[in-house]
């Protein structure tokens, strides 16, 4: 009788839980474009709270950055949003326990003008479901107490409400969410006269988007066809999933395990983008156009990408990020063919300075790239190759008759790129977005290459014409005048320079000649090596070593530290640096640079010593194979927070 009992409160229990929630490939159909997923919500917030980045936010010695930041961020931004919609979003944020998945469909979209993808928001609430329910209806009541409209509808008996709204009335939501620094200016400034034309007001657009819940699913989306498949889906209906998409599945085993993964369907957007073109030129071509575009998505490489992948995953040792561009060898030509670099040593050289605090390597056949190009851009525009030949033959002539740019410059281009930089040598943010670097450029004969940019300077920028050489022991600098950086504002420098100088086969180049004069004084070697830095070849085999072609690694305990502190002394320079940018005027930078200051205040940052243990590496590698091009990211854990 007692088992029983227990037997009966057992399925009593089973049947009172939700249904699980099938993965996201396997609840989306076969048509998703894209999807942005993370798999499980409540998982992955755990996982944050113990990252580095997390256990950084939460110190107590962030509270004063933090909690200023908070009230700044709900008054701007939480307060305003709920006003506008009526709810309280801390009700919601409770909803966000499983997966949670956002993605794009074909809807069928086939390019033309008045077709558009549709989208989906899928979020798992779990046991919550009733809250769901809850939080739906009152949704609802607020929407139409808010004088907008909506409608009801059942999709597999299931009822779904449409929000419907305008385009325009989404354009003012988002003005009051996130105002323009020209809509707080007086009504005079406002209409005052300009000398623009007025902008046509183009037609406001009927959008109507569906909500409604399937068990513990919380579905929203823009077409009822769309929601109809996920629902068959979710019960095991016959509906070909995202799973059994070729491109998909042939990328599914990278995905699996991660914290988060993306993938984008680029084959068959590309295969839409052409077939749009042909409908849109009858067949025709543009005789106008410098190329037409089906020709220059070929060209380019497009055609052969079939799908881009993102991972990130935790190993428990640091976090994991990989970027995959599958695209197979057999269909591999434009820009991937060029950027297709060969697998060999990317190492740091030993005259690599231990005090770089950023380096990449990247192992690029050079010549083959420039005879890559050249036939590309013929390909693409074959009226463009009398262009090229004529400015090729002749480059270089007005200074050496005798000089030839395919011999002299292309010619002597080797297979090894490189970049190091270190850390800013002032305390300002002018002088921290212009740290010293080095690029160095392998060559065959570089002498011969340093001395052919001098000959090729009449097919240069008018700005860089002008031209100094000097020696310095026993080597000559060569220097190109530079376009006046930032506009010419307080603190950048009036006049920079390109410098460079041929030294030990490479041609090395700086815009910054102390930089350059350091290099030349150390190609002897002697000091210590970068490549020796504690920890760098153990998080390099995280990311498969340092002989794949292409690999980069960042000191990010030194380059924290100097921005770090440089904030902290010069917190409104940052204002100033960014008020002229899309994000700077959002936040009312352009009129008022001491703004961003409300937001984030670096004065109150700690001094960096007491944050010092959350930073460490970063290492980065390409790796190319048969199947694609594969870009991994790899940061380890600092070692003062392992337990």
């Amino acid at each position: 009788m007692k088992q029983t009992a227990l037997l009966l409160a057992s399925l009593s229990l089973a049947l009172a839980l939700p249904a699980a929630v099938p993965a996201p490939e396997k609840l989306l159909a076969a048509d998703t474009l894209a999807v942005l997923t993370v798999p499980d919500w409540a998982k992955s917030k755990v996982n944050f709270g113990n990252s580095p980045q997390g256990q950084l936010w939460d110190d107590p010695v962030m509270k004063p950055f933090r909690d200023k930041f908070t009230a700044k961020f709900t008054s701007a931004f939480l307060a305003p949003v709920e006003k506008e919609l009526g709810i309280k979003l801390a009700d919601y944020a409770s909803l966000l326990q499983g997966q949670v998945t956002f993605a794009l469909t074909q809807n069928g979209w086939e390019g033309k003008p008045n077709q558009k993808p549709g989208f989906l928001l899928l979020i798992d609430t779990k046991t919550n479901s009733m809250l769901l329910t809850t939080n739906l209806a009152t949704l609802r009541k607020q929407w139409v107490d808010g004088g907008k409209q909506i409608k009801t509808s059942k999709i597999r008996d299931v009822e779904f409400t449409t929000l419907i709204f305008t385009s325009d009335e989404l354009s003012k939501s988002i003005g009051k969410i996130f105002p323009n620094s020209d809509a707080a200016k007086n009504d005079s400034n406002a209409n005052a006269e300009t000398l623009e034309d007025p902008k046509p007001k183009t037609k406001a657009e009927k959008i109507e988007w569906l909500l409604g819940q399937s068990d513990s699913l919380l579905i929203v989306g823009s077409s009822a066809k769309d929601i109809e498949k996920v629902m068959i889906l979710q019960s095991g209906g016959p509906v070909p999933p995202l799973a059994e998409q070729a491109g998909f599945a042939a990328n599914a085993a990278t995905m699996r395990d991660s914290l988060s993964f993306g993938w984008l369907n680029t084959k068959t957007i590309v295969d839409i983008a052409l077939k749009e073109t042909a409908r849109a030129k009858g067949g025709k071509p543009n005789a106008n156009a410098p190329f037409a575009v089906d020709q220059a998505l070929s060209t380019l490489g497009l055609t052969g990408l079939q799908s881009l992948t993102f991972t990130a995953r935790d190993s428990g040792d640091g976090l994991h990020v990989n970027f995959l561009l599958n695209i197979p060898e057999a269909q591999r030509k434009g820009l991937f063919k060029i950027l297709a670099a060969d697998a060999k040593d990317s190492s740091p050289p030993p005259f690599i300075p231990a005090d770089a605090v950023k380096f990449n390597r990247w192992r690029l056949d050079l010549q083959k790239g420039w005879a890559t190009l050249e036939a590309m851009l013929i390909e693409m525009s074959p009226q463009m190759s009398g262009v090229i030949k004529l400015v090729l033959d002749n480059a270089g002539k007005d200074k050496d008759p005798t000089f030839n740019i395919r011999q002299s410059l292309f010619g002597n281009l080797g297979d090894d790129i490189i970049t190091y930089e270190k850390v800013s040598r002032g305390n300002t943010v002018v002088e921290l977005n212009n740290a010293p670097s080095l690029v160095l450029l392998g060559s065959r004969n570089a002498e011969q290459l340093a001395g052919s940019l001098r000959a090729i300077t009449s097919v240069m920028p008018q700005q860089m014409t002008k031209y100094k050489e000097r020696e310095f022991l026993g080597r000559k600098i060569h220097s190109l005048t530079l376009p006046q950086q930032g506009g010419g504002q307080p603190g950048q420098p009036a006049e920079r320079s390109l410098n460079y100088a041929a030294s030990g086969g490479y041609v090395v180049f700086s815009s910054d000649n102390a930089m350059l004069e350091e290099y030349l004084r150390s190609s002897e070697g002697g000091g210590k090596a970068l490549r020796d830095l504690p920890g760098l070849n153990d998080a390099a085999q995280k990311v498969g070593g340092m002989g794949t072609g292409f690999f980069a690694m960042e000191n990010q305990s030194e380059t924290a530290r100097v921005a770090i502190e440089t904030l902290r002394k010069d917190s409104g320079a940052v204002g100033a640096f960014l008020g002229g940018s899309p994000l700077g005027g959002r936040l009312g930078l352009a009129d008022d640079a001491k703004a961003l200051k409300e937001w984030f205040d670096f004065s109150l940052l700690p001094p960096y010593a007491s944050l010092a243990k959350y930073f460490y590496l970063a290492v980065y590698s390409g790796t190319v194979t048969t199947d694609g091009m594969n870009f991994k990211l790899f940061t380890p854990t600092p070692p003062l927070l392992k337990k």
